[in-house]
C-alpha cells in the first residue's frame, strides 16, 4: 500500500498526528495494491494534512478544473471572440449554390424535435427562406485543426459517447441514441437514426433482464448490437459516438432542408483543416497564429454561454464541451490547436505559481492516461481560483454532495452532503476528487484526494474509502 509512502508535510506545516493515523487506517481498508495521495489545506493554504501530495496521479476529469479555470481566467475575451454556428451560400456549378454549414466551436447546437434555443432548424429555415434548390451540404470545421481525439485516450472509448470526436462543428453533442424495446419472441425493435446502420443480434429471453453490448469500429458507420434482452424488460437506450461530427451535422441539415422541401442535387461533404506545424506554438516562436478571415453568413446564431457550459463541464463532467473549451481557450492567441490550449494553461499555472513539473495534459476533458497531476498541485489550484474575483463564480460550477452532478449520490447522509463542493474524475484504474469542503467548525478547507491503480471492479469501493476519509477530515476540524 502507498501509505509506506511520503507522509511528510512541507516545512511550517503542523498536521495533527492522531487524524493523520486515522486517516491512513481508513485508506488502509482500500483495495490491496491502491496508491492513495491527499493534500488537506486551509483557504488560506495552510497545509493540515499531506499523504503522498507531491507523487503525481492520473487526473482523469480532474482535468476539467485546470482548464475551466484558465478559461474563467480570461472569459471576457473568450465571450467577446465567441460566434455561434453559421451557415452561407457558396455559388457551384449550373447555376446552383452548394450549403456551407461552419462550426465556430459551439458545444450546444441541437437539432433534436424539441430544441427551442441555438437550434440547426433555425438555420434550415434560413436557406430555405432563400432557395428551393441546392447542389451540396458541406460540413465545415476548419476552425480548429483536426485533432479529432485527444493523444492518450483509449482507442475503445472511440465508440462511446464519452470518448466521441471532436471538432468546431458539433451536433447534439457528437452522439446518436438509439431505443431498444424487448419484442415477445422476436428480435427487440431498434429505433435511432439512419445515420449508422444497426447490425441487430439481441436475441429474446424469458424475464426482465438485459445484458446488450454495441461494438462499432472506428470511421465505420455499423453498429453491431449482441447480446440479450428479457421479453419483459424496460426499454434501453444506448448512445453510440460520431468519428466525424461535421459530417454528420452536414448530413442532418441536408434531412431538414428536405423536410422544409429544399430539392438536394448533390453530396454530403466537409473540410477539415489539417494539423500543421503552424499550430504549435512552439514551432511558431511567439509569431501570431494565421488567421483566415470568415466569410460572410446568410445567418449565424447567437453564441451561447460559455459561463454557463462551464457548469455543464464541472457538475456533469462533459468531455467533448471541454476539449472544445481547450480548443477555444487556444483560439484567443492561436490557432485554435490543442497545444495552443496548453500554452494558455501553462500561463495559467505560472500565475498560480504552480510547477510545471507537477502536471502534464494531453487534453482538456481527461479522457487521456497521459494526463497526471499532484494532489499539492490541484490544493494550489484551488486556493489560487478561491483568491480571484471570479472564484465564487466558478466554485459554483462545481457538484454538491448528495445534491447534484456527479456528486448527487455521494455523501449522502454524511456531515458533508450539501457541505462539500468538488470536481470528481473516473478512468482506468483511477478515481479524483478535488475542491472545497466546510468543516465542522464552519471553516472552509481545500482537499484533493486522488487514487490509481486500483484493481479491476474495486474502482467504487475505492473512491467510497477516500469519501470516509474525507468525512473524517471534515468533522475533526
Amino acid at each position: 500500500m502507498l501509505l509506506a509512502l511520503a507522509l511528510a508535510a512541507p516545512a511550517g506545516a503542523a498536521p495533527d498526528p492522531a487524524l493523520l493515523a486515522s486517516v491512513e487506517a481508513v485508506l488502509a481498508e482500500g483495495p490491496a495494491g491502491t496508491r492513495y495521495g491527499l493534500a488537506v489545506t486551509t483557504l488560506e493554504g495552510e497545509p493540515l494534512l499531506a499523504i503522498a501530495a507531491d507523487q503525481r496521479f492520473i487526473a482523469a476529469s480532474n482535468t476539467k478544473m485546470f482548464v475551466t479555470a484558465t478559461a474563467f481566467a480570461d472569459l471576457d475575451a473568450l465571450q467577446a471572440a465567441a460566434t455561434g454556428t453559421g451557415v452561407r451560400l457558396e455559388p457551384a456549378r449550373n447555376g446552383e449554390d452548394n450549403v456551407i454549414l461552419h462550426g465556430r466551436g459551439d458545444p450546444l447546437l441541437a437539432s433534436k424535435a424539441n430544441c427551442v434555443a441555438d437550434c440547426l432548424q433555425t438555420l434550415a429555415d434560413a436557406v430555405a427562406a432563400r432557395t428551393r434548390r441546392v447542389r451540396d451540404v458541406i460540413g465545415d470545421d476548419s476552425l480548429f485543426p483536426a485533432e479529432r481525439w485527444g493523444l492518450g485516450m483509449s482507442w475503445n472509448n472511440i465508440q462511446s459517447r464519452y470518448g466521441t470526436g471532436i471538432s468546431a462543428l458539433t451536433l447534439d453533442d457528437n452522439e446518436i441514441a438509439a431505443t431498444i424495446t424487448p419484442g415477445r419472441g422476436t428480435t427487440p425493435a431498434v429505433a435511432s437514426s439512419d445515420y449508422y446502420s444497426i447490425d441487430n443480434r439481441i436475441v429474446t429471453v424469458a424475464g426482465a433482464g438485459e445484458a446488450i453490448v454495441a461494438e462499432r469500429a472506428p470511421g465505420s458507420r455499423t453498429v453491431r448490437l449482441t447480446g440479450t434482452m428479457g421479453a419483459d424488460a424496460r426499454p434501453a437506450t444506448l448512445f453510440f459516438s460520431i468519428d466525424d461530427p461535421a459530417h454528420h451535422a452536414a448530413w442532418r441539415l441536408r434531412s431538414l432542408l428536405q423536410a422544409r422541401g429544399v430539392t438536394v442535387t448533390g453530396d454530403i461533404g466537409t473540410r477539415h483543416r489539417p494539423l500543421a506545424p503552424q499550430d504549435d506554438p512552439a514551432i511558431r516562436g511567439g509569431a501570431p497564429a494565421p488567421r483566415p478571415p470568415l466569410p460572410a453568413m446568410l445567418t449565424a446564431l447567437p453564441a451561447p454561454s460559455l459561463a454557463a457550459d462551464m457548469r455543464i463541464i464541472n457538475k456533469q463532467s462533459q468531455n467533448l464541451h471541454a476539449d472544445l473549451l481547450i480548443r477555444r481557450v487556444g483560439g484567443l492567441q492561436g490557432s485554435g490547436s490543442v497545444a495552443d490550449g496548453m500554452a494558455a494553461l501553462g500561463a495559467m499555472l505560472a500565475q498560480a505559481q504552480i510547477p510545471a513539473s507537477s502536471v502534464t495534459f494531453a487534453d482538456g476533458s481527461g479522457m487521456s492516461s497521459y494526463n497526471r497531476i499532484t494532489p499539492r498541485a490541484a490544493a494550489t489550484l484551488l486556493g489560487w481560483i478561491a483568491r480571484q474575483p471570479w472564484g465564487a463564480a466558478w466554485r459554483e460550477t462545481l457538484p454538491i454532495a448528495g445534491q447534484d452532478g456527479t456528486l448527487r449520490n455521494r455523501f449522502k447522509g454524511t456531515s458533508l452532503e450539501g457541505r462539500l463542493f468538488a470536481k470528481t474524475g473516473s478512468l482506468n484504474a483511477a478515481r479524483a476528487i478535488s475542491g472545497y469542503l466546510l468543516a465542522r467548525s464552519g471553516r472552509t478547507l481545500i482537499f484533493s484526494a486522488l487514487a490509481n491503480d486500483m484493481p479491476d471492479g474495486t474502482d467504487a469501493r475505492a473512491s467510497a474509502i477516500v469519501d470516509r476519509a474525507l468525512v473524517m477530515i471534515a468533522e475533526a476540524n
